[in-house]
């Protein structure tokens, strides 16, 4: 039988925040081991949760980002969650090889919906006919969702990203993964805590808020960890990624269309948008890593010419070099840019505010073409924000639509950034760290995927 074991993605975890702000997770650490761990490219969630659970890189499981071009399609799509686009065997499906009675929870892991997991829990808003967006979520089995709301209340949302992402989402996961823990007992449990992920790319890893947020999200760790102790169960604590201090975006897309290559078009309502079949080429930005799709195969080695001329841009892989970073996969780019580490990259393709599309001063995860940690913040040339907001969720309860346009163009206001590789020196201050309560599998040097192996062997080490 296999030991139960919890683990906890407390994202944005460095090996060098461990200390008297982590009481709990360094008693874990003391108990047991820690070690900074390696990433993979992109060093972003869906790319490293995956490789994670897969133990093999985005070439083989095929998640290349958090979003991406779906050519046939010609469509850019971000944060999807059905399970069937990961490749690769999974931890949990190895384990049930060896145990067909393993159970798991997959509490808020991103590729949640139909993962062959017995329970689990994603946000998944409901939008009406008329237009209204209802919070929501998303469990298998169906009622455990409603089960937990009616202890919890409804997921908050607002709370899990946006200009009011803070504590309160993280609490809400935690409490609802330690009533599952507890009351279904599975074999494992995975568990996302996102907390630290706000006001580090706010405010950046120095911020002065940091420490704080180090404190209230060990807190919520800790309850997870007490109550693991009370049923005996091995806990892991690991991140996906660390943060570094950004100061300068880059606007890949507008330096695209300034050169021809990108299709921009104006729409009845006065806004432009981006052309993605008709482009011949243009960049799904996501951190400080870029997918670059060039429709043309003779137009790629001069888009890489321009690109590799941008301040802010450290390297422009073709195809070949992506092979050495093992991110050479259909999905990918025929051009993979990665930053530097003081900069990142911007979705914008808009060469004028005025003509920036509706999604773009809104929190619009799904319709914006890439990544934008702009929406973490109200846009500060608001001169009443809280009116206007407080305006506009009276709309929503009234039950009229909505436009809840509160987030600025200003992109210099961001202030941490990850998907790059951590240089040497940033090994401990902006790389993922590895946690375990038990030093039987302890090693020197963790690379991510070699994750889901030890993983195992933790669970099935006395059998």
């Amino acid at each position: 039988m296999p030991r139960p074991l919890v683990v906890i993605n407390v994202v944005g975890l460095t090996h060098d925040m461990l200390s008297t702000n982590t009481p709990h997770i360094s008693r874990l650490a003391e108990e047991g081991f820690a070690r900074p761990m390696g990433t993979v490219l992109p060093a972003v969630t869906c790319a490293a949760q995956s490789s994670l659970l897969t133990g093999v890189a985005p070439r083989e499981h095929g998640i290349v980002g958090n979003g991406w071009y779906f050519r046939d399609l010609a469509e850019v799509g971000f944060w999807k969650q059905s399970n069937h686009l990961v490749g690769g065997e999974t931890v949990y499906e190895a384990a049930r090889k060896r145990d067909k009675s393993y159970s798991v929870a997959k509490m808020f892991w991103w590729y949640n919906m139909y993962a062959s997991v017995d329970w689990s829990v994603t946000p998944r808003p409901s939008y009406p006919a008329d237009g209204r967006k209802l919070f929501d979520s998303y469990s298998e089995p169906p009622g455990l969702k409603t089960d937990l709301q009616d202890r919890l209340g409804v997921f908050p949302l607002m709370k899990f990203w946006g200009p009011g992402a803070n504590i309160e989402s993280s609490r809400w996961i935690a409490s609802a993964s330690i009533d599952v823990f507890l009351r279904y007992q599975p074999s494992l449990s995975l568990i996302y805590l996102p907390h630290l992920d706000y006001n580090l790319q706010r405010l950046g890893p120095n911020g002065p808020a940091i420490a704080a947020d180090i404190r209230l999200v060990d807190t919520e760790a800790g309850r997870i960890i007490e109550a693991a102790r009370s049923r005996d169960a091995d806990v892991v604590v690991l991140s996906e990624y660390g943060i570094s201090e950004v100061s300068r975006p880059v606007h890949i897309n507008r330096i695209l269309r300034q050169e021809g290559y990108l299709t921009a078009r104006k729409e009845i309502g006065g806004w432009e948008t981006l052309d993605f079949g008709a482009s011949r080429a243009f960049a799904v930005a996501d951190h400080q890593m870029a997918h670059v799709y060039v429709r043309r195969p003779e137009d790629v080695p001069t888009v890489a010419k321009l690109l590799r001329r941008v301040d802010g841009v450290e390297h422009v892989l073709d195809r070949q070099a992506q092979e050495n970073f093992g991110i050479d996969h259909e999905r990918s780019g025929e051009l993979v840019v990665v930053s530097d580490r003081e900069s990142w990259f911007t979705y914008y393709f808009w060469q004028d505010d005025a003509l920036a599309p509706d999604y773009a001063r809104t929190v619009d995860i799904h319709r914006k073409p890439g990544y934008d940690p702009v929406e973490l913040f109200v846009d500060p040339r608001l001169t009443f924000p809280k009116l206007k907001i407080a305006g506009r969720l009276a709309q929503k309860m009234l039950g009229f639509r909505y436009y809840m346009d509160v987030i600025g163009l200003d992109a210099t206001i961001v202030r941490g950034s990850h998907g790059r590789l951590p240089d040497e020196d940033q090994t401990e201050s902006a790389g993922p760290v590895f946690i375990a309560s038990s030093n039987s599998i302890e090693r020197d040097t963790i690379k991510m995927t070699d994750v889901k192996e030890m993983l195992l062997a933790l669970q099935f080490r006395a059998s």
